[in-house]
């Protein structure tokens, strides 16, 4: 239930996030200092934060630095009081450098530019469907990973064993070695022998590689009817599946709404382009910036569409008539596709 104080006066506040402590500023409409104090990280910590700041007035908004890894649990708890709440972006170096670091100062920095709407932007809610197949997403990420590793080091350990191992393996498919190595039963008592030592090894990985295996196809088997419920006009798209559909989701969020536009869409996934010009030279530069993720799974749409999609590659071929090069086609691609994916999003229904 939301916390309503009984003042007027309206007030602003700042968290400066850590994994066992926050750190919250309350200053006036005005930037006046009104309090500062430090709470757990708990369930009760979050809520005496709320009734300490509560104390000064009503709480218009609050700015929080990291609020979605150390600060998601305050997030959350002031999105259930009603309270609106921003991510703020920690200062440039040179602004930490006139005025010092520490806990109280950061707190009060990110109440002040709330007021002052610098660094700042709606903070994801964290508390939908989206925030679900993100964690999702996130565990399937670290399994495809440490699959991909065990699989380079079985290659790796059979390049360097003993050549009558090397001549049992040579010619199997990935699959095929796998599973073969899996089922070998190397003597355990004779592990200070080399070859029984790779062999006992190889086995290992191998094992290790069935297991990831099923876990990347379970994480899949809940991860795909989550996007196609999510999104079904999206993954519909030509150039987007499941797993670049999944990507640009998390990107956006449980609250799409805090995007209030396509160019703004675009700044966040890395592909609005950079205005470079100086003097009588007009030129834009590769942004940099923005979720790189989202800018990865926009790339791989450009990149399929180049090959599927016929209005893309007459496109292509205009472009690279008047002189420019494929990388630059594929920049222009990537912001095009942005535009789509952002109508989509923003107006979610059946395909």
């Amino acid at each position: 239930m939301a916390i309503m104080a009984a003042h007027t006066v309206e007030v602003i506040g700042g968290i400066d996030t850590h994994k066992d402590l926050h750190t919250a500023a309350v200053i006036s409409i005005d930037g006046t200092r009104l309090g500062v104090r430090t709470f757990a990280t708990t369930r009760q910590g979050y809520n005496q934060l709320l009734e300490w700041m509560c104390s000064f007035g009503r709480v218009r908004k609050v700015g929080v630095e990291g609020s979605g890894s150390y600060g998601a649990g305050i997030t959350r708890r002031l999105g259930r009081a009603g309270i609106a709440v921003l991510e703020v972006r920690p200062p440039e170096g040179s602004a930490r450098r006139g005025r010092g670091k520490d806990d109280a100062i950061d707190a009060l920095e990110a109440a002040r530019a709330v007021i002052a709407g610098h660094r700042v932007s709606v903070a994801r809610t964290r508390s939908g469907a989206i925030e679900a197949l993100r964690v999702l997403r996130t565990t399937r990420a670290t399994a495809v990973k440490s699959r991909r590793a065990a699989l380079q080091q079985i290659h790796n350990t059979i390049i360097e064993a003993p050549e009558e191992l090397r001549d049992q393996t040579r010619r199997m498919t990935r699959m095929q070695l796998v599973r073969t190595l899996a089922a070998w039963r190397p003597d355990r008592a004779r592990g200070a022998d080399p070859e029984i030592a790779t062999r006992i090894a190889l086995r290992s990985l191998a094992r290790r590689v069935i297991e990831l295996t099923d876990e990347i196809a379970e994480l899949d088997e809940l991860i795909t009817p989550l996007v196609r419920e999510l999104a079904p006009a999206l993954i519909e798209a030509v150039g987007i599946g499941t797993e670049i559909a999944g990507q640009l989701l998390v990107t956006a969020g449980d609250n799409p709404e805090r995007l209030t536009s396509e160019a703004g869409f675009a700044m966040l996934c890395g592909v609005a382009p950079i205005p470079a010009s100086s003097g009588k030279t007009t030129r834009h530069r590769l942004n940099r910036g923005g979720d790189r993720d989202a800018n990865r799974a926009l790339h791989m749409a450009a990149v399929s569409r180049m090959r599927l999609d016929s209005r893309t590659k007459s496109y292509v071929a205009r472009r690279l008539a008047e002189g420019r090069s494929k990388r630059e086609i594929i920049r222009c691609l990537k912001r095009y596709i942005a535009r789509e994916v952002y109508g989509l999003l923003s107006h979610p229904g059946p395909a």
